[in-house]
């Protein structure tokens, strides 16, 4: 799995992990509104989560908490997300500043994304109607359909950043988001992943994301770590959402000359400021003409960790993050 890492920062402050009550090296704790909180368990056998939540209440001004980054919540043996997100939306009234919330800020040395077994992630926006970033990592392949990865449709009028970040992401979460209401909504993305994991989403789910109408606030679109990366491109080649984009990120996935030709002969995209192509299977010409094409209007260009692929050899493509 590459492509994931802890994030040294969340919604604009740095990351701040609750040290353990026996560090004895611990700093005094920073105030309440300076940093994104981290919880974690993995590290310590006898920090069972909702004792950790519960020090985590008596020892940070909640009231003050403006983000909160949610680590692995468990110790030795796995379990499933939904009752640590019980616990959280339980306790919602207890956050009136919470502007952020990141779910499962978990890297593969921890345990893989397609194996963390998640939840309808659709509580969290209701139990905080003021959040304005909803992060999600994890699958939504699972052996029980409660443990899966699911989201319905809703209606969030603070929300401005989405981002499901995912080895395998369901296609009815991708049909809910299209279906949300969510009229302050900036940015957006989407890790659609492999089918091996869950990722059953298509093109035609993608269709109301890329109508237009939407979101009328989107500067900024993300469909990535697709498998079916050109047969996006080739319908974001002519969706009208892109006229009103900033940024665009079609990366991680398995985008080919295929893709990209139909990128280039398709609407204008000199208007963009980035277009993020990153891990990639297009050839040097193609990538050359892109440059040649973009880069003098201005267009920031990603084409970096470009990967070998003989399209005559039927050799498989691999998206950067699926197990």
């Amino acid at each position: 799995m590459t492509g994931i890492d802890h994030p040294e920062t969340f919604h604009g402050l740095p990351v701040h992990t609750l040290p353990d009550p026996d560090d004895e090296h611990a700093a005094p704790l920073p105030s309440a509104d300076s940093v994104a909180w981290r919880l974690d368990c993995l590290w310590n056998e006898n920090n069972p989560f909702p004792e950790l939540w519960g020090r985590f209440l008596t020892s940070v001004d909640s009231t003050q908490v403006r983000a909160l980054v949610l680590g692995p919540w468990w110790h030795d043996e796995y379990s499933p997300l939904r009752p640590v997100l019980d616990l959280i939306v339980a306790d919602a009234d207890r956050f009136p500043a919470l502007r952020a919330l990141f779910l499962a800020d978990v890297t593969g040395e921890e345990c893989e994304v397609s194996w963390l077994e998640m939840t309808d992630v659709t509580p969290c926006l209701e139990a905080f109607p003021r959040l304005e970033e909803l992060t999600v990592r994890g699958c939504g392949d699972s052996i029980s359909e409660q443990d899966a990865l699911s989201l319905r449709p809703v209606r969030h009028d603070a929300l401005k950043v989405l981002r499901f970040e995912s080895g395998g992401l369901p296609g009815s979460v991708v049909r809910a988001v299209g279906a949300s209401t969510l009229p302050s909504l900036e940015r957006l993305e989407l890790w659609l992943g492999v089918t091996h994991y869950g990722g059953d989403a298509t093109v035609a789910d993608l269709a109301p994301l890329l109508s237009g109408g939407a979101f009328p606030r989107l500067s900024h679109l993300g469909v990535q770590n697709s498998e079916i990366q050109d047969e996006i491109a080739v319908a974001v080649a002519s969706a009208p959402v892109v006229a009103q984009l900033d940024s665009l990120a079609l990366s991680m996935g398995t985008l080919s000359d295929t893709g990209a030709e139909a990128l280039l002969g398709g609407q204008p995209l000199i208007h963009l400021r980035d277009l993020d192509l990153h891990h990639h299977y297009m050839q040097e010409a193609m990538q050359q003409r892109l440059r040649n094409e973009l880069e003098p209007q201005g267009v920031r260009l990603n084409l970096d960790q470009a990967d070998y692929w003989d399209p005559e050899d039927d050799e498989p493509r691999y998206v950067a993050a699926d197990e």
